[in-house]
This record gives C-alpha cells, sequence and structure tokens, in this order.
C-alpha cells in the first residue's frame, strides 16, 4: 500500500528539489525515499525505475523553464526579448542547477515543445526565415549554455565584472541575430 500523501508529482516534486541541492547525477530512488521517511517500495507504486524518476524531473524542468522563458518574451520583441530571454534563461540554469541538467536530457516532452516555441517568439522581432532560424536557435542555445555551465563552475573569476561581459555577450548575439543571412549589409558567407 503506498504510504499517504505520496503522489507522482509529490515525488517528483521532491526529487527535482533534492537534484537543486545535490545535483541529478545523485538522484537516486532511495535518497528520494529517504527524504519521504520511507522505503524504496514505496516510491515503486508511482514511478517504475529510476530513468523514469529523471525523465520526470526533466519534464518538470521543462515545463519550469519554458514558463519562465515565455513570461520573459511576452510582449517584448528584438534586443529587448533577447535580454529578457537570455536573462531567464541564466537565472533558471544558476538557481536550479540540478533541474538545468535534466533539461539536457534528451526527451519528448510538452515542456520541451514549450521551449521551442518560447525561442520561436523570441526570433520573431528578427524576421529570420525557417532555415536561418534553425540555425539562429542552434547558436543562442549553445552560447547561453556554455555561458551558464562555466559561470556556474566559477570558471569566470578574473577581469570585468560578469554583469558587463553578459551585456557585452548579448549584444554581439543581437548583432549576429540582426545581420543574418546577409541582411544590413553584411555578406553571407559562401562556402
Amino acid at each position: 500500500m503506498a504510504r499517504a500523501g505520496l503522489n507522482a508529482e509529490r515525488v517528483t516534486r521532491a526529487a527535482a528539489d533534492l537534484a537543486d541541492q545535490v545535483g541529478l547525477e545523485k538522484v537516486t530512488v532511495s535518497a528520494v525515499a529517504r527524504g519521504f521517511g520511507v522505503k524504496d517500495a514505496s516510491l515503486y507504486a508511482h514511478l517504475s525505475s529510476l530513468a523514469e524518476l529523471r525523465e520526470r524531473i526533466a519534464g518538470l524542468a521543462m515545463a519550469e523553464l519554458a514558463d519562465a522563458l515565455g513570461d520573459a518574451v511576452a510582449g517584448r520583441s528584438g534586443r529587448a526579448a533577447l535580454t529578457a530571454f537570455a536573462d531567464a534563461y541564466r537565472d533558471f540554469a544558476l538557481a536550479h542547477p540540478g533541474r538545468y541538467a535534466a533539461t539536457q536530457l534528451n526527451i519528448e516532452c510538452e515542456g520541451g515543445h514549450r521551449v521551442v516555441a518560447a525561442c520561436a517568439a523570441l526570433l520573431r522581432g528578427y524576421r529570420l526565415e525557417d532555415v536561418d532560424a534553425v540555425d539562429a536557435v542552434r547558436l543562442l542555445c549553445s552560447s547561453f549554455h556554455g555561458w551558464v555551465t562555466l559561470e556556474a563552475a566559477d570558471r569566470f573569476r578574473s577581469g570585468r565584472p560578469m554583469a558587463e561581459s553578459w551585456q557585452v555577450a548579448l549584444t554581439a548575439l543581437d548583432g549576429a541575430l540582426r545581420t543574418w543571412g546577409g541582411r544590413a549589409g553584411v555578406p553571407r558567407a559562401s562556402f
């Protein structure tokens, strides 16, 4: 019999909170069960495996990230949307390191589709065509992911203040998006 009060959502949230505290790789069914003061078997009434638990954490994290990104770009376009999106992405990754790590898992989920929709909303202000938008999303995602990964690992210790470098990076990304594909007099690369 399942312990009163436990359900899949509550178990998932507790696991996500634990991931933020100790790291996603250290989340186990046993560790989550200990947090509830129950035996592992009590959790298996709500999930089938550690893999499923991590997928649930990823789904929750993607939904939370999608909410933050969607709220950030609502009513904004161009540089304002880029800055709001980037700040929301960075804030989420730094405030929720375990959840953020889970967003990097390769799963199909509704939250993931909403993150893509937020990216599309961000790029509307730059009027990029489909193929260019795909490339731009890849540039933005790799830039933001690289930044937050290095920042979280305390790799940006010296030099100018972090906030100033972040703004310079966003200005460079904005310039790249504004001139993408040869617009604004910038020739398109040919290979």
